[in-house]
């Protein structure tokens, strides 16, 4: 709708150029707004502001100019106004709105989807979590973030593949593998001195019971590097397919699964650093290799291979983001946690200097849940592991209430969890007041089919003139925009934010106004208004990863 009222003033100003009423024909692109404020009209366009230069007339002028080659006899307008300098504010027809419901009828499933990505190939990388332990609460947020990310990208025209890097090397690897060992030793009537840095919950000693079942007391016998060794492989195995079990039970699917060593054993960390040194990018200092990560604005060098020939954790995401352009994407988006905003530049200095465009990279930095019930905080501590897992809180409350609250705010924002209001079948519920409306006209189908002999049909739409329906009928036409914008911003909140509008807009309907009438004529339609609202909210929700439920 907004490309047709675009359409419009763009013609409405060369219309005035060609009579005369406007000296220039230099006319700026338009934008067209919806203003938040009924009075205000449909749509407005500040165009005779910006115009104003080129024309060197007052804005007032402009817009006089421009509204009177509007049409408003016969066509979608039914007025305009001039408001203050020169904002041109449209009032359209109640019929121009009607088109909402064959569009939705036309798209189904697809309503709402674009080119806009033209097929462009992008990677969204998410969770990432180390496989050392379960996927807490935070994670979760990660992960409901970078799915519905990834979800709105393909239907906005992307070729999308998700990925989740495992970091099953390096030194936190080897502290799970000691963690479990003395855990194992202990088991088996060994003095041991459990570390503070080591992994303390009780999937630690749950593990080391399994290793003792099954391979009794014969680690004991080993070299102890070996045999830690041996418990690193065997706890990443386990935990990794924990991690992997849990994101399925939450919907989130993964593409690939790339592992940090896996570029070790391809000896791509190591070629990748040896590159940077013939560029001067990698230079030798203290018997350490730095990474010039100053020269493309980090706030000082940083070390990629240390004095002991050891490779650090930069290195190797060096090696890994290369590898991801290798592979033929176009787009990189990284989902971390908030406290990693730091690491932004390094990662940025490293895809420039290896002649890629920074441009091409995008990190979402998801913030920290705060783990409420009934009102009061949840005690969380990873150090001491007791900590709340993403699998106790879909366990509780389910996947779809927890997909949602994580996605019902901003991700650089603070979000308070309440799990007892997750559970809630109430309006307070921001889950299920939206589930509610598509159970509900679930219902309202099945009954107008079952009582009435009533489907839905070709009905004219003309019976439908309430300002409720009308209202439905703005909202679903919205849809489309607030994809691209979400598509384009990577918010999915602005797609929960939506889909909260256009339940509260069909609950006022429904309040009103009765579905089926004595009026066939009349029921008929609001039966195409209501199917249609359902395939949005359909729609929407499952970009989010929700489902839509026909009962509730």
């Amino acid at each position: 709708m907004k490309q047709t009222i675009k359409a419009l003033i763009e013609n409405a100003a060369r219309s005035a150029y060609d009579k005369g009423a406007l000296p220039s024909d230099e006319f700026p692109s338009v934008t067209i707004e919806t203003p938040k404020v009924g009075a205000q009209g449909d749509f407005s366009t500040n165009i005779a502001m910006v115009m104003a230069k080129a024309q060197k007339m007052p804005p007032r002028k402009i817009a006089e100019a421009v509204v009177a080659e509007i049409p408003v006899d016969g066509g979608m307008v039914e007025r305009v106004d001039i408001a203050g300098p020169g904002f041109i504010n449209l009032f359209l027809k109640n019929d121009a709105w009607l088109t909402a419901v064959e569009r939705v009828e036309a798209g189904g499933n697809t309503y709402g989807a674009s080119d806009m990505g033209a097929g462009k190939k992008v990677q969204v990388e998410f969770v990432s979590a180390n496989p050392t332990g379960p996927l807490h609460v935070g994670h979760g947020r990660g992960a409901a973030v970078g799915d519905s990310t990834a979800r709105i990208l393909a239907f906005a025209g992307f070729d999308v593949d998700k990925e989740y890097y495992i970091n099953d090397s390096g030194r936190q690897i080897r502290t799970l593998g000691l963690s479990l060992y003395l855990r194992y030793r202990e088991l088996c009537g060994k003095a041991v001195d459990f570390p503070e840095d080591c992994y303390q919950g009780d999937y630690i000693i749950d593990m080391a019971q399994a290793v003792k079942a099954d391979k009794g007391d014969s680690l004991l016998a080993m070299d102890e590097e070996e045999a830690v060794q041996l418990c690193a492989r065997h706890a990443a195995g386990v935990i990794l397919s924990g991690i992997k079990t849990d994101l399925e039970a939450f919907g989130v699917p993964f593409d690939n699964w790339f592992s940090e060593q896996s570029l070790y054993d391809a000896e791509k960390v190591m070629e990748t650093i040896e590159s940077l040194k013939e560029k001067g990018t990698v230079y030798e200092k203290d018997g350490a290799f730095w990474f010039k990560t100053t020269d493309y604005g980090d706030e000082k060098d940083r070390v990629v291979v240390r004095s002991n020939g050891q490779t650090t954790y930069f290195a190797s995401d060096i090696a890994y983001h290369m590898n991801k352009f290798e592979r033929g994407y176009q787009r990189l988006i990284d989902v971390w946690g908030a406290d990693h905003h730091g690491y932004i530049p390094r990662i940025n200095a490293c895809i420039t200097a290896t002649g890629h465009n920074s441009d091409d990279f995008d990190v979402i930095l998801v913030q920290l849940v705060n783990l409420l019930r009934g009102g009061e905080p949840v005690a969380m501590s990873t150090r001491s592991g007791e900590f709340v897992t993403l699998k106790d809180v879909v366990e509780e409350v389910g996947a779809d209430a927890a997909r949602f609250i994580f996605l019902s705010r901003h991700y650089d924002s603070p979000l308070d969890f309440d799990l007892e209001l997750a559970k809630r079948k109430t309006n307070d519920n921001p889950v299920f007041y939206v589930q509610y409306v598509h159970a509900r006209i679930s219902s309202i189908l099945e009954k107008a089919r079952a009582e009435k002999g009533l489907t839905v049909s070709d009905a004219p739409m003309e019976a439908l003139s309430q300002p409720e329906e009308i209202a439905l009928m703005k909202a679903m036409l919205r849809f489309p925009e607030v994809v691209e914008t979400a598509a384009k911003l990577m918010e999915p909140h602005r797609i929960s934010y939506y889909l909260m509008e256009l339940a509260s807009a069909f609950h006022s309907y429904y309040n009103k106004h009765k579905v089926l009438t004595d009026d066939a004529s009349l029921s008929a339609a609001r039966l195409r208004l209501v199917a249609s609202v359902r395939q949005v909210i359909k729609t929407g929700l499952a970009l989010l990863g929700v489902s839509a439920p026909e009962k509730m």
